[in-house]
């Protein structure tokens, strides 16, 4: 990959063009890893001499470090690879759902150093569990070794962020202490505290882990809660109330009622939540035990109808069902491709991905491709990370001019 030069201008002061070249240089090793001053010369166009003056600068900032050496040519002298300095900064994700907490704690190039989850006792104080939430994350970062050098945390939950505030606005059974968790982390944590629904965290690590760069995609997210993120040319788009995907509340019942403003069960979170997912399943005859948000006994159930031979008509109508939502998101956006993920989308795999394809072109002319998740496990906790880790680098790679 070849990078596009920044040209600083002619009125640029050589100040602000060292500063511009120090942040090109900076992002490809970012993007591409570790390289050689040989390297940043093809890929900036800068003259060697530039880089040479760039390597020393970035060096003595405490950026980037000789990582390693390597042969360029046949002759001469091994030329030195540079690489960020990850552990300059560490960042944090947490993933706050219904029943549990995750937090990973995580360098400047987005490696794990720990992970670490809570189970959400079923009726615990809300008090206790945003004091618990606390105690975890701050425990995390304590036992991670990395010396109090947390630069930003992200948090991704249920529910609408809003736009102008920056805070949760939960809605329906979503508990209220979802918002006092944000709001007791950011008064308490000493660093910035992101904010991202939890469905568009996925998507951004779906982003990443594909490459899929300025490319157009939905991700329906089929779990304990149903929702969407919408990525049009590589941007996320959140909508004017952060409400883009909240895709549970499309009026497409399975039986009768519509949804309301506070409760999406008469709604397509209705047809195909793991409520209704397990309920599927019982009716076909495959074991599932589970409740309203039991996302895991749904995936479970899904999991043992793509690996039994009998099972085809519970996951044709499951599918089927899928299709129904996603045929009305493409109806406005005709993305080209939506990308099935959550403990369903992932447990159903490829089969459950052809056949929801297969149910959406029985009732769409659009061409749209449905493939299975790239990110397995974790989608959302990985997503938070890497907005964090995003953040944390504009930040500390700014030009300074």
């Amino acid at each position: 990959m070849t990078a596009t030069r920044e040209h600083p201008g002619r009125g640029a002061s050589p100040r602000t063009a060292r500063a511009i070249n120090d942040r090109l240089a900076l992002s490809l090793l970012q993007r591409e890893g570790p390289l050689t001053a040989g390297r940043l010369k093809e890929l900036t166009g800068m003259s060697r001499p530039s880089v040479a003056d760039l390597v020393e600068r970035l060096r003595e900032s405490g950026l980037i470090e000789v990582v390693g050496e390597s042969a360029e040519t046949r002759r001469g002298p091994r030329a030195r690879i540079y690489g960020i300095v990850a552990d300059r900064a560490y960042v944090a994700g947490l993933d706050v759902r219904v029943e549990s907490v995750g937090v990973e704690i995580a360098d400047l190039l987005g490696r794990t150093v720990l992970r670490d989850e809570w189970a959400v006792p079923p009726g615990a104080d809300p008090a206790r569990v945003v004091e618990d939430g606390v105690a975890l994350l701050l425990g995390a970062v304590e036992r991670s070794g990395t010396g109090g050098r947390l630069h930003t945390a992200a948090l991704g939950a249920p529910g609408l962020v809003d736009p102008g505030t920056g805070r949760l606005s939960p809605f329906g059974a979503l508990p209220a202490w979802h918002g006092a968790l944000v709001d007791e982390l950011r008064a308490r944590l000493g660093v910035p505290v992101l904010l991202e629904n939890e469905v568009n965290l996925a998507a951004v690590a779906e982003q990443r882990v594909r490459n899929f760069g300025d490319e157009t995609f939905v991700l329906l997210w089929i779990g304990g809660g149903v929702g969407a993120s919408v990525v049009l040319d590589g941007r996320l788009r959140r909508g004017a109330s952060g409400g883009a995907g909240e895709v549970g509340f499309l009026p497409v019942p399975a039986e009768g009622g519509l949804p309301t403003a506070a409760d999406c069960d008469h709604g397509y979170h209705g047809m195909v939540g793991s409520r209704a997912v397990c309920a599927l399943a019982r009716a076909h005859g495959l074991a599932a035990a589970g409740g309203p948000q039991d996302a895991d006994a749904a995936a479970d159930a899904v999991r043992a109808a793509v690996e039994r031979p009998g099972a085809g008509a519970f996951l044709d109508e499951l599918a089927g069902r899928i299709a129904v939502g996603a045929a009305a998101v493409c109806a406005v956006l005709d993305p080209g491709r939506v990308v099935l993920a959550g403990e369903v989308g992932e447990a159903g795999g490829a089969r459950l991905a052809a056949r929801t394809g297969a149910a959406f072109a029985r009732i769409s002319p659009l061409r749209t491709s449905f493939e299975t998740t790239a990110v397995r496990g974790g989608a959302i906790l990985r997503g938070a990370v890497i907005t964090a880790m995003e953040a944390a680098q504009s930040d500390l790679f700014a030009p300074a001019v």
